[in-house]
């Protein structure tokens, strides 16, 4: 471990703030030569657009004139075809020109001078072309042989040069300063690398010392996370055990109340439904009120017995313990389909499997159908029962599928506990569940249970 003497801490101390203070300052003056250099080539851009543009309305002027020299001579009008087109170009160029040299007080001198030049070029041609329509050869020809169009043409390229040399002197300068302006930042940012170089050598033996107590202090947290991750595995083993031992004590309870009630219950209501019956059978001579008060006994008495019937069907389906699983489904899928009125399909095979395995599905497929009824808005279900040979062994799957509103898995929601319950009620025999579903597409529920697992868990019970 290195240490520092107190002279180069010191010096550390402020060499910190000095390089900070030199990376503003450098940074700085980097950022506002980059807006200038950029502000400069956008000049120079402009400078060689002008200057096309210069060079473009001469040649077009040269077209035109060699167009105008073709017709007269010949008088054939198809010569005039690119007379017209450089004609038009040269006064959109030439406005350009104008424009791009607005406020220019040092080149306004020749700019003006050529564009006048070409526009009295252009009223020579156009006037020696009016003397030809008007059928007077004489009078073109000696406009031509005055040589004032190429006085005047002299006059336009002389001042086009005079201008490009201007132009090419202010390039130049203006190259010169962009490269003085890179050169300076060069010498700024390697300034300000030394710097940074030099703080880094002072700085990397206090980084060496807090290395280490880096590393123990990385070594103690990775014991604590690992030993939180062994509490929380071993507090979620414990709470998966403790959900599926509850799931196990409620089903139980429930067919013990279902016992009771069909046994206790049941007698009670049996007996007074009897003794309902003795009653009327005694009584012929009774009165007409004394009828109605056994015929409302004998209702009520009827209604209770079905009373009893709903609910212990509804804590242990009858069915399922006498009839089996598939026949159970079927019954439910019936029922369902009567007090919904929707189109319920199924596709249920025979399975084999344990007490426990079979109550979880027939719940799973009552809490589906129960969900779609409340919440899916749906035309039809479909549920499925069938044996697949799957990786690990074979399984059992039953499926839930509507056509319904669907919903959005990333969203929680009131209506989720019921899905929730499913997947603990799934995972604690071994089983995984999965869930599809999206807005307008339907859900479709999917639950894999390993018959192995089912069979082993029915056993030990």
């Amino acid at each position: 471990m290195i240490f520092m003497g107190r002279d180069a801490v010191h010096r550390g101390q402020w060499l910190l703030p000095m390089a900070l203070l030199a990376a503003v300052v450098v940074l700085a003056g980097n950022e506002l030569a980059y807006r200038w250099s950029q502000a400069a080539l956008a000049v120079l851009e402009q400078r060689v657009e002008a200057r096309r543009d210069v060079q473009l309305m001469l040649r077009l002027v040269v077209d035109a004139e060699s167009s105008q020299r073709g017709y007269l001579l010949t008088g054939r009008p198809e010569y005039l075809d690119p007379y017209g087109a450089s004609v038009d170009t040269v006064r959109v160029v030439s406005q350009r020109v104008q424009d791009a040299y607005v406020g220019d007080v040092e080149t306004l001198e020749l700019v003006s001078q050529i564009v006048g030049g070409v526009d009295a070029k252009l009223s020579e041609m156009a006037l020696a072309l009016e003397f030809q329509r008007e059928g007077r050869p004489d009078a073109w020809q000696e406009l031509l042989l005055t040589n004032i169009g190429l006085e005047k043409m002299d006059s336009v390229r002389a001042a086009a040069e005079e201008l490009f040399r201007l132009e090419t002197e202010r390039i130049v300068a203006r190259r010169d300063r962009v490269a003085n302006t890179l050169w300076v930042n060069r010498i700024g940012l390697n300034t300000l690398a030394a710097l940074s170089l030099l703080a880094l050598v002072l700085y990397r033996g206090q980084a060496r010392r807090f290395n280490a107590a880096q590393l123990r202090h990385a070594g103690e947290l990775q014991a604590e996370r690992d030993r939180l991750e062994t509490v929380v595995a071993r507090r979620t083993a414990e709470l998966a055990e403790l959900a599926g031992h509850l799931q196990t004590a409620r089903e139980d309870e429930k067919s013990h109340l279902a016992r009771e009630l069909h046994d206790e219950l049941g007698a009670l209501l049996t007996a007074a439904k009897l003794d309902a019956a003795r009653l009327r059978r005694a009584l012929p001579q009774a009165s007409t009120e004394a009828h109605a008060r056994l015929q409302h006994l004998e209702d009520s008495v009827k209604r209770g017995i079905e009373l009893k019937r709903r609910i212990i069907e509804d804590l242990r389906p009858s069915a399922l313990s006498n009839l089996g699983l598939r026949a159970a489904l079927e019954i439910q899928a019936r029922e369902f389909a009567e007090r919904s009125e929707m189109r319920v399909a199924t596709a249920l095979n025979d399975v084999t499997v344990d007490d426990r395995t079979a109550i979880a599905i027939y719940r799973m497929v009552q809490e589906a159908l129960t969900n779609v009824s409340r919440h899916a808005q749906a035309q039809s279900v479909h549920i499925g029962l069938r044996a697949e040979d799957q990786a690990e062994g074979q399984a059992v799957v039953v499926e839930v599928h509507d056509d319904g509103a669907g919903f959005d898995l990333a969203v929680a929601g009131r209506s989720r506990h019921g899905l929730v319950g499913m997947r603990h009620r799934i995972e604690a025999l071994g089983g995984r569940l999965q869930i599809e579903s999206a807005p307008g597409q339907g859900t479709r529920l999917r639950a894999c249970l390993p018959l192995s697992a089912s069979s082993d868990s029915g056993a030990g019970a």
